[in-house]
């Protein structure tokens, strides 16, 4: 069994001696496992970090082995080593992928969104909005997707859409919230893709997108916590916001 394809780089751990054990991204294959010979190496190590850009070829006597990985690099993405909001982010989304994303199956139009999205680590500025936008993306993709286009009260697009329902993550606009307006969450503009997006109100639609990510998503895997490289960027961000 064998196979070729371009990859994003999740993870990778040390396996026996010289080996690694990596956790790739792919277009075709989805979340892929393997092991790469000499992975540990002073000429490989440096390749082989999370987000990098890949060239894979995959073999394994049969199909549901964990196989071997032959790597070539396509593409580095270590110059956000020196912007700690911006590795953080990164490390935020290889977390998020290997928590969500099953086993070897294929999601074409979030890895499209994921290449994007890394390949924008250099524009520090936008990065954060591209994110939060990500996450987004993340959450359609496995099914708990937002409505944010009609207001789930009164059943008609609206210029006040306002809140989200934390329940049913549909959009309310401020006539239609009335008395539960205490019981739903602020729907920042940014999230519907209108204004400047300033860093509090990314802040604020990051704080949507986790309860969502947090109430819908993690029960489907087992009630497992969040990654802590998630909680991680949202600090970095809220610190970059408290400083002004």
């Amino acid at each position: 069994m064998d196979w070729r394809d371009q990859g994003i780089l999740l993870s990778s751990r040390r396996h026996g001696e010289s080996s690694v054990i990596i956790e790739v991204f792919t277009p075709e294959r989805g979340r892929h496992a393997g092991v790469v010979r000499g992975g540990a190496s002073r000429k490989m190590a440096p390749i082989l970090q999370p987000g990098a850009q890949l060239d894979l070829e995959w073999r394994a006597r049969l199909e549901d082995h964990i196989g071997t990985f032959r790597v070539e690099p396509v593409r580095s993405r270590a110059g956000v080593l020196g912007n700690p909001l911006t590795l953080a982010g990164l490390n935020a989304v290889c977390a998020l992928l290997l928590f969500a994303l099953p086993e070897r199956e294929a999601h074409g139009a979030l890895y499209e969104r994921t290449e994007t999205l890394l390949d924008l680590l250099a524009e520090s500025e936008v990065w954060p909005l591209a994110y939060l936008h990500w996450e987004l993306a993340l959450l359609e993709d496995l099914g708990f997707g937002l409505d944010l286009s009609t207001c789930a009260v009164m059943g008609e697009k609206a210029n006040d859409l306002s809140y989200i329902s934390p329940r049913t993550g549909r959009a309310v606009s401020r006539a239609g919230a009335g008395e539960w307006v205490d019981k739903l969450l602020p729907l920042p503009p940014c999230l519907m893709g209108h204004g400047p997006a300033p860093d509090a109100e990314i802040l604020q639609g990051l704080t949507v997108t986790g309860h969502f990510l947090r109430t819908h998503l993690a029960p489907q895997m087992g009630n497992k916590p969040l990654p802590e490289a998630r909680e991680r960027f949202v600090a970095r961000m809220a610190a970059r916001v408290n400083r002004g």
